[in-house]
């Protein structure tokens, strides 16, 4: 699976990255069809001083592509969020697509 980060607006993390691409190769370990994933970070700007951060993750994959976003407090919390979203996606689609 290949995997392209990209910051929006923002300074890039490698920190994050890394994070970022080792929940994603976990993923791709136990769905071997995965083809791609995109990841965009983004700061919500908000009236108040602390922004929300947003985490948007689009996965390619035989079929329909799948995506999901979250917007949480930090970056590690958000990329939780919208993997565990991915998950349940690609479970469903799991199950209607390889049951025969």
């Amino acid at each position: 699976m290949t995997i392209s980060i990209q910051y929006v607006k923002m300074p890039t993390s490698e920190s994050l990255t890394e994070f970022t691409e080792k929940r994603l190769q976990k993923l791709a370990k136990k769905y071997s069809w995965l083809i791609a994933a995109n990841v965009y970070f983004k700061l919500e700007k908000e009236k108040d001083a602390m922004g929300k951060k947003i985490c948007e993750i689009e996965l390619s994959l035989p079929g329909p592509k799948i995506f999901a976003t979250s917007k949480e407090a930090n970056f590690e919390v958000a990329v939780k969020e919208t993997l565990n979203d991915l998950g349940r996606q690609l479970k469903k689609r799991k199950e209607t697509t390889f049951n025969h």
